[in-house]
């Protein structure tokens, strides 16, 4: 199936892997609807920085996920829903669980009501690697048991859930993409990546959390096409599939990967404030990309140095957009 010409709506448009994919979206010649939470700045996020032809051809509308008419009103009229809108951040989660699980659950009801109500053709839906907790075996297939360590990966496992009822109850035509770590440009400091290169070309020392952690990151235009080639799969259907590298680096390596690559030595120290609870802490994430790659004909193509250099040069360039000295949650 091709995307030329198809109407699709991308909710979370305006974050990081939303842009991304709506870059690539409307390459694919697809006309691109985004739904963004409405805010009194009428900021776009990172819609605003795509060149002004990219910009010309989106249709944004504003709303909330938790507002059911919103929704079926940007729903309205497509044959693809890109479904990417969530409150992401984990040490958010623990401090206001309530928003994020009105928004991450109840947010992805609205949706899939309206899917069904519209006809749409396909949804394809988000979900994150936190749900599968630490690892339990390795590499994690998706067959992988589910554990909520956070409010986050809690409301997503229900977000996940619901959508698989909603194929299983009503036939409702979805594919759910399960994101490792995605990296890259545009990347805010409530990741891990953002925070170290930004302490590496800024400060005196790297501050961080957890260092013994590991983690498999994928290049943020890797992942974003994953979603397109969920989009266009009739395999898919029905299915979760895992969008990771299959390959996982701890933390503290990374660190010493990024300070060689900026050409800098700085100590690094453990941050107490940063650090999840004992319980909450997922200790190891390494996908099993197989399924991917026989359901989507999709790998990733960026290897982690190529990637990080990428993303070092866009920071670069970008400096304007990070509080590089706080902490962001």
């Amino acid at each position: 199936m091709s995307l030329a010409g198809k109407k699709v709506l991308v909710t979370g448009a305006a974050g990081f892997i939303g842009s991304h994919l709506t870059q690539q979206l409307l390459a694919a010649g697809a006309h691109v609807r985004a739904f963004v939470r409405y805010n009194s700045m009428n900021s776009r996020g990172f819609l605003d920085k795509l060149p002004l032809e990219q910009r010309k051809e989106i249709e944004v509308v504003t709303g909330d996920l938790r507002d059911a008419h919103a929704v079926r009103e940007a729903v309205r009229g497509t044959d693809i829903v890109f479904h990417l809108g969530a409150l992401i951040s984990i040490p958010y989660s623990y401090l206001h669980p309530t928003e994020v699980v009105e928004t991450n659950v109840f947010g992805t009801l609205n949706i899939l009501q309206a899917v069904r109500q519209e006809d749409v053709g396909r949804l394809v839906h988000t979900s994150t690697s936190e749900v599968y907790g630490t690892a339990q075996y390795v590499p994690i297939d998706e067959h992988h048991p589910l554990q909520g360590q956070s409010p986050y990966a809690a409301s997503k496992i229900a977000a996940d859930k619901i959508v698989e009822s909603f194929h299983r109850s009503y036939q409702t035509p979805v594919v759910t993409v399960r994101p490792f770590n995605a990296y890259g440009p545009r990347q805010s400091m409530r990741a891990v990546i953002p925070t170290i290169i930004n302490q590496a070309l800024n400060g005196s020392e790297i501050v961080l959390g957890n260092l013994n952690v590991t983690r498999d990151f994928t290049f943020v235009e890797d992942t974003a096409r994953a979603f397109i080639c969920a989009a266009v799969s009739d395999e898919a259907l029905g299915e979760v599939v895992n969008i990771g590298s299959g390959r996982e680096i701890t933390i503290e390596r990374l660190v010493q990967t990024i300070l060689r690559l900026v050409g800098r030595s700085l100590p690094v120290r453990v941050e107490p404030l940063r650090l999840r609870p004992e319980k909450s802490e997922v200790r190891r994430l390494l996908a099993n990309n197989d399924k991917a790659a026989n359901v989507l004909r999709w790998q990733p193509t960026v290897p982690l140095e190529e990637g990080l250099l990428r993303t070092i040069e866009w920071i670069r360039e970008n400096q304007h957009v990070y509080r590089w000295d706080q902490y962001v949650t």
